[in-house]
């Protein structure tokens, strides 16, 4: 059985719950400063001219587009300016493209280019064999439980996201 779902040995006190959730604090503060430095490496993969906001609208428009750029606003909780700049530069390199919105002729929306959806393919399958070398010592149901408890938590956070819209 995994560490991470072995019940507390009988008469063991539960963990502190205070001290449960400033330890998350302080944990993903640190997941989320790491990843920011690592979307800004992996944008530069894509091409040395683009900043670290440029991989994330490249994935998420891989993975979810078609999308009007409010939408990446919306999705992405970033700026507008910056959404804008990142597209003009994503379009300028051929790694997306525009097209008239077929629900609205007046608006846009962006995909992935195939060249855009090639150089992501490469960079999303590197980083896939890091985190399988960085886990290979870990239990296969421990790593499974790791994708589903961020899930879980990615969920909650797109609930909070969509109450506030």
């Amino acid at each position: 059985m995994s560490a991470v779902t072995d019940p507390q040995p009988p008469g063991t006190p539960g963990p502190d719950p205070h001290g449960s959730f400033v330890r998350l604090e302080r944990e993903i503060g640190l997941l989320l400063r790491r990843s920011r430095a690592i979307s800004a490496r992996l944008a530069r993969e894509l091409h040395p001219d683009l900043d670290g906001a440029a991989y994330g609208l490249l994935a998420l428009l891989q993975d979810a587009g078609p999308l009007r750029a409010s939408d990446l606003v919306a999705r992405l909780g970033l700026d507008k300016s910056t959404v804008s700049r990142q597209v003009a530069s994503l379009v300028d390199l051929g790694m997306v493209t525009r097209a008239p919105d077929p629900a609205d002729g007046r608006a846009q929306v962006l995909t992935t280019s195939a060249e855009g959806a090639a150089r992501l393919a490469r960079i999303r399958e590197a980083r896939r064999a890091r985190w399988e070398a960085d886990l290979s010592g870990w239990p296969a149901d421990d790593v499974a439980t790791l994708g589903e408890l961020l899930a879980r938590f990615n969920r909650l956070g797109e609930a909070r996201e969509a109450e506030s819209s």
